[in-house]
């Protein structure tokens, strides 16, 4: 007597239909990292706040108007298919570079403390630098997914991206942006190396912009001066080693367990932009080693989320929204290294800022744009693995 089959198989097609539910813990751990943001660059930026405002407040009031706006962007970025980025992204990265000579304009560009970075847009401040790293990443990977073959076996397949991407570091480096554009630089080789360029050129071209790194740093003497002050920020901690100096004392004073939230004394004045490059100085004075812990665990499980969405889609032959999260998971995770090393001092101070949580909305809406993109690749993913398993049909025996 055999066992009572299953359902037609035929009546589960519906269900193919069905919403995929999100990647709830990459979700929530980006949330999660943006509101601790707004706590931290509030506690962060009373002081200053009220001295130039007269209202302790007011950049919290306005970071909390970027998140808003920022996650307007993140739910347009997610409604897009990951299809139209493929076929868009190279006009995306060319119309970034184009912004990014509008920048260097006299008349158009914003200046502030020495860089010109911005484009004034009523209310908001435009930074096409920031736009132009995830413009990046689309548009390599799906550099990658057309000419694949040339990547792997033709030196010219390698270097004809470098050609655009060099082109767009190039305008960054004038603004001045160093760390924009080592970031940038760093997470397309990595896409590149992914992509399965082989070691010789990566071996040549790291020792040309190695060189070429060296030669800004000695031609230009605020950059040699950054160099010298981190080697030693306690030489000179009233001038060139201030900033790096004022932060260690902060993660000093934090010691274990922090001082309690709110409670910072760096941040009164001491610090220089606390509330946005050296924000992990006030989370490490306020809340410790434990809370360090907690905020690089958040960056690693960001990090090492996008990378198996990545993996995932290279398994179901799926080469653009492989690169893509794998390239939105090289970039989060390098400029959150950078961000912190420079804030602990193992590297020279860079104005870079800490994904999802510094000061800035520029930087918030691009992080939110490229969580969304990796949602929706993952929700794709999902619903073509369901797809896969419902082609190979039920498996049930008889007894």
């Amino acid at each position: 007597m055999s066992a009572a089959a299953p359902s037609n198989p035929l009546s589960r097609t519906p269900r193919l239909r069905r919403s995929y539910p999100l990647d709830y813990p990459l979700l929530l751990c980006a949330i999660g990292l943006l509101a601790f943001g707004w706590v931290m660059v509030t506690s962060a930026s009373l002081s200053i706040a009220e001295a130039c405002c007269q209202n302790p407040f007011h950049y919290s009031i306005r970071h909390a108007m970027a998140l808003g706006l920022a996650l307007v962007l993140g739910f347009i970025a997610y409604s897009v298919p990951p299809q139209w980025w493929e076929r868009h992204g190279v006009w995306l990265f060319l119309a970034g570079t184009l912004v990014l000579v509008l920048v260097l304009i006299p008349g158009i560009g914003h200046t502030v403390n020495g860089a010109t970075r911005w484009i004034p847009l009523g209310p908001l401040n435009l930074q096409p630098s920031e736009f132009v790293k995830l413009f990046a990443v689309l548009y390599v990977a799906g550099y990658l997914v057309r000419h694949a073959d040339k990547v792997v076996n033709q030196i010219s397949g390698f270097i004809r991206p470098l050609i655009l991407i060099g082109a767009a570091a190039l305008l960054i480096l004038m603004q001045p942006d160093f760390g924009t554009t080592a970031v940038m630089l760093a997470t397309v080789m990595g896409m590149l190396f992914l992509g399965g360029a082989s070691l010789m050129p990566f071996i040549v071209l790291l020792g040309i912009v190695g060189a070429g790194f060296i030669a800004l740093v000695l031609v230009s003497p605020y950059r040699l001066e950054r160099v010298v002050s981190f080697l030693d920020p306690f030489e000179d901690p009233f001038n060139s080693g201030y900033q790096l100096s004022q932060a260690l004392i902060a993660f000093g004073r934090g010691e274990w367990l922090g001082v309690g939230l709110g409670n910072g004394i760096q941040k009164q004045y001491f610090l220089p932009e606390a509330h946005t490059d050296f924000l992990a100085s006030v989370i490490g004075e306020e809340l410790g080693l434990a809370g360090m812990l907690v905020l690089i665990a958040a960056f690693v499980f960001i990090t090492w989320r996008a990378i198996s969405i990545g993996v995932r889609a290279e398994a179901l032959r799926r080469p653009f929204e492989a690169y893509v999260a794998q390239g939105i998971g090289l970039w989060i995770g390098l400029q959150a290294f950078v961000n912190l090393g420079v804030n602990v001092g193992i590297l020279p101070t860079k104005g870079l800022t800490l994904p999802f949580m510094s000061y800035g909305s520029n930087s918030l809406m691009v992080g939110c744009m490229a969580i969304a993109i990796l949602l929706r690749i993952d929700v794709m993913l999902r619903r073509a693995e369901s797809e896969s398993r419902f082609k190979r049909g039920p498996s049930w025996s008889h007894a």
